[in-house]
């Protein structure tokens, strides 16, 4: 699936400030959450038992559960489709933590919203440039204001260097970086509550301090960095405060939340470090339903893929309701865009609108999903999982796949599904970079 760039960026603005001029003011706030690498099964409302998240599990109940989302297994991609709506092979590979340039810096999710008449605001993690070389890249992809953290050049924890607009923050050495992050992004939502404004929480928990920088981030206040389990109760107690924040401003009722995580947890964890030498805590894994699960980041088991996700728009959405249809990351660009009223699409879109699982109204719900990184990918039904290997898992009678089936083993259903699937894994399959670390 590998597709040229386009020329889209003047006929594409065009339409949407035509449409943003036909609109009323019945355009609901938009937050969109998304956790650094938090799986299903370490939280409570989807069966998660080894850790608490009461503030997670709030705004479940406030809103629809879905149980069939997916996302890439590492995080660059992920946001890429968020950005997109495409997958990453469809945007030609682009090379880690990177991000397309040229007019496809004007046809992202940002813009498109901005365009309609949102203030635009993103706070916490890019991923999509290095910010000490370009601290404009996120204002050029249609955000307003940012607040990240420099990705490969400080922490993000303690001792932040974080970047604000443009510039190098000088006041918050003795801060912790979450606390900054949700604060600039309260001072943005004040500012702008009367509305509609986009605001991209895009979260720097629970990922573990990475092995990037020299000398290594500095530990905490225990003389240590932080657990799984600490990461998980930090990441659970802001959402929290978020949502006591737009209650207390009043602008809960005509705020839609959509909250999902950029991959599954992360089996390792680094606890301290001891001169260049980086510890780990012991692998990390959590109960759900009774069952042991280690942290599938990296991996396209569903483990790694489907993710928590959950929506909250009062007087919209049922409190306490679930969805079981399948969904990506692609499909979020069209989904709020159509909740927006944004009428022009970007170009080559693979996502699909599920505005509709909020809204009661009629749609179509996708047949399949594609999960990918650089040098993996599959593609998966709500039976079948057909991976770029050949092995294909059969989700009704192996559901924590266990029992691939290669083709020489096939049963007629299997052949069947991989008769099905084949011709659209195949234009992925084929741009996959296999050798890489």
């Amino acid at each position: 699936m590998h597709h040229a760039f386009s020329r889209v960026a003047t006929g594409f603005l065009l339409c949407l400030i035509l449409a943003a001029d036909a609109r009323g003011s019945d355009q609901p706030n938009i937050i969109l959450i998304l956790v650094d690498d938090l799986g299903r099964e370490a939280v409570g409302c989807y069966g998660g038992e080894s850790y608490p998240t009461p503030q997670i599990d709030r705004l479940a109940s406030g809103g629809m559960r879905y149980d069939h989302f997916y996302v890439a297994p590492v995080c660059h991609p992920t946001r890429i489709s968020i950005m997109t709506g495409r997958y990453l092979s469809n945007l030609g590979n682009p090379e880690w933590g990177s991000y397309p340039k040229g007019d496809l810096e004007k046809a992202t999710l940002a813009w498109g919203l901005k365009e309609a008449g949102y203030a635009t605001v993103i706070s916490g993690k890019w991923h999509l440039a290095m910010l000490q070389n370009d601290p404009q890249h996120p204002h050029r992809l249609g955000f307003d204001q940012y607040c990240f953290f420099g990705w490969h050049e400080g922490p993000r924890f303690w001792q932040p260097r974080i970047w604000q607009n443009g510039e190098l923050r000088e006041d918050v050495a003795d801060r912790f970086g979450p606390d900054v992050y949700l604060e600039f992004l309260q001072d943005f939502i004040r500012d702008n509550k009367d509305g509609p404004f986009f605001a991209y929480y895009s979260m720097t928990l629970a990922h573990a301090v990475s092995n990037d920088l020299d000398p290594h981030p500095p530990h905490g206040p225990k003389g240590r960095y932080m657990t799984f389990a600490e990461m998980l109760a930090e990441t659970d107690l802001r959402i929290g405060q978020l949502l006591d924040f737009l209650e207390d401003e009043g602008i809960a009722e005509n705020t839609l939340i959509l909250f999902l995580t950029d991959n599954g947890t992360s089996a390792k964890n680094y606890i301290r470090h001891e001169g260049r030498q980086l510890i780990a805590e012991p692998p990390v894994t959590s109960t759900w339903r009774g069952q042991s699960v280690l942290g599938g980041k990296k991996h396209l088991k569903d483990w790694g893929i489907r993710v928590p996700a959950i929506a909250v728009w009062p007087g919209t959405i049922e409190p306490g309701s679930t969805n079981q249809d399948l969904i990506d990351a692609t499909d979020i660009l069209p989904t709020l865009f159509g909740i927006a009223g944004v009428d022009q699409l970007p170009p080559k879109q693979d996502g699909q609108s599920f505005e509709g699982t909020m809204t009661g109204e009629d749609y179509e719900e996708r047949a399949w999903i594609i999960s990918q990184k650089k040098d993996k990918a599959c593609v998966r039904t709500k039976r079948w999982k057909l991976l770029d290997t050949g092995e294909i898992y059969d989700l009704k009678h192996d559901p924590l796949e266990t029992s691939p089936i290669l083709p020489r083993a096939d049963s007629k259903a299997s052949r069947e599904a991989r008769h099905l699937l084949q011709p659209i894994l195949d234009p992925i399959a084929s741009e996959l970079i296999v050798d890489i670390d």
